[in-house]
């Protein structure tokens, strides 16, 4: 009986020693499969939020202008930015540090547009006036001199559309 007591060894089998590191292994790739996904939507989470900010800014610049829109050129949208935004002290950068910029401000007439067929580039904003959002990620024109559309390109894939509505 003493003898097989001291045949006895305890400790782990290298099939468990393997199963464990396996394991761990799967959870480390999953994490790191998911964190860039999961940062990605926290910078178009912020973009979001920018261009509501944006848009609140717009309104008060109509508040304070018998309801028009600065002029379409991106010199007046940028002094809009600077005095609505920014001059508070706060900063209106894209998440990945370059500052926005108004690109390309379009006012058209009837019809739809599809913007997902302009080349858009990181950190640009585009305004589409007499504009509004449509459910398909088109823009619907002839809306109203007053009516204004932001779209900007996210990181995630698709684009980000805020109207005035």
């Amino acid at each position: 009986m003493a003898n097989k007591k001291l045949n006895k060894k305890e400790g782990f089998t290298i099939i468990e020693v393997v199963l464990v590191l396996a394991i761990a292994g799967l959870i480390f790739l999953m994490v790191f499969v998911a964190l860039p996904a999961l940062q990605r939507s926290q910078r178009d989470t912020q973009r979001r939020d920018d261009m509501a900010r944006l848009a609140t800014a717009i309104t008060s610049y109509q508040s304070n202008n018998n309801n028009k829109l600065p002029i379409s050129s991106t010199v007046e949208w940028s002094k809009l930015i600077e005095k609505y935004i920014t001059s508070t002290g706060d900063t209106f950068v894209d998440p990945s540090g370059e500052p926005y910029k108004v690109a390309n401000i379009v006012t058209i007439g009837l019809g739809t547009i599809n913007p997902y067929s302009t080349e858009f580039k990181p950190g640009d904003i585009y305004i589409y006036i007499s504009a509004r959002c449509a459910e398909d990620g088109k823009l619907t024109y002839n809306q109203g001199s007053r009516s204004y559309a932001i779209y900007y390109n996210l990181e995630g894939g698709g684009a980000y559309c805020k109207d005035n509505t």
